[in-house]
């Protein structure tokens, strides 16, 4: 279970959610207990948490940060902003015929021009003339998932956004809290369900394949994430009270275990290359709501090492048969953690 073949499964396109349903809380819900599979629907999560549980949910909010552009040559760009490093300059992936040196002015959206600074990586620096946070709202796209084949649109706008997202950061929507609406939420307070947040800001890589077999040779991806010292402290009172602490989304949890590798939960704020794979001991995290992920991604490699190897892929095959919508679009699964292991942590 440490290669990336072991990870890989054949999925009908016409199965991957093209767009989102008009109901947020409509979605189905795959409950996935250990080797016990049961479909529902995802207002049912209501009834499948109790009083003094804690939602972790990641309060990021999607950047619009697609453009396209001309090179002072002609040539097309198109750029996505990975992230922002201050009020002026940004990392981004910057996609032409030919890489741009350091010096070169691209005009974007017809609207301003960056320059570009150095490169790192699959990464370059660009400056912005002015408030990178202004300019990405007023001429950004927004930047949907590879496989999603339409151009984002004004409902896109709306429904690729969690209804608590706040903090401004991501490339790609924490998608398992896309199911949550308000008149949700407000059931589950009632309930006495706890609710806190964590930031961790996704970056373009969560849709980079992996490109090793060996899965040790893998380099993660790097995410900026904060734990604050009052959801710590909620995830505190939550165990202490005995109930469980369930992150709503792969990031929630990538978030509240990279904050947990002394073996207890620290508020703070850092980068995370955390590459979770069977084996790998869960600090924190009780249990998971999720999307479907997809085949070789790192993140069906993290829900292989929480629900277990043979209960993800048969949890799979299942939600197939039954013609579950996949990826950020679709359906959700609720897991229960099942396994202890050790981890990666690439430096």
């Amino acid at each position: 279970m440490h290669s990336l073949s072991d990870y890989d499964f054949e999925l009908p396109p016409t199965l991957i959610a093209q767009t989102p349903l008009s109901e947020r809380s409509a979605s189905r819900l795959l409950q996935l207990d250990g080797a016990t599979v049961t479909d529902r629907s995802f207002a049912d999560i209501v009834d499948l948490l109790n009083s003094g549980d804690l939602l972790v949910f990641n309060d990021t909010r999607v950047l619009k940060a697609r453009f396209f552009g001309i090179k002072e040559t002609g040539g097309k760009v198109e750029v996505l902003v990975e992230r922002v490093l201050d009020t002026r300059t940004v990392h981004a992936q910057v996609r032409a015929s030919k890489s741009p040196p350091p010096g070169t002015r691209i005009r974007l959206a017809e609207a301003f021009d960056v320059i570009v600074g150095e490169r790192s990586g699959e990464f370059y620096t660009l400056e912005f003339p002015s408030d990178v946070f202004e300019l990405l709202e007023t001429h950004g796209r927004l930047p949907l998932p590879p496989y999603i084949e339409h151009a984002a649109d004004a409902y896109d706008e709306t429904r690729y956004q969690t209804v608590y997202a706040k903090a401004p950061g991501a490339v790609a929507a924490p998608t398992a809290g896309l199911h949550f609406d308000q008149v949700l939420l407000d059931r589950l307070a009632a309930k006495g369900v706890g609710c806190a947040f964590v930031t961790l800001h996704v970056g373009a890589g969560t849709f980079q394949p992996v490109r090793v077999e060996n899965l040790a040779e893998h380099q993660m991806h790097s995410e900026w994430y904060t734990v604050t010292p009052e959801t710590a402290a909620a995830v505190q009172a939550a165990k202490a009270g005995g109930g469980r602490v369930v992150a709503v989304g792969t990031t929630s949890l990538r978030a509240l275990e990279s904050a947990s590798q002394s073996g207890q939960l620290q508020a703070g704020s850092a980068d995370t290359r955390l590459f979770i794979t069977p084996g790998y001991r869960f600090k924190t995290v009780d249990r998971l709501i999720t999307n479907f992920h997809l085949p070789k991604s790192t993140l069906l490699m993290l829900v292989s090492a929480f629900a277990g190897y043979d209960n993800i892929r048969a949890a799979y095959a299942h939600a197939i048969q039954q013609q579950y919508r996949f990826f950020s679009y679709g359906d959700a699964m609720l897991l229960t953690c099942q396994t202890n292991s050790q981890t990666i942590e690439n430096a």
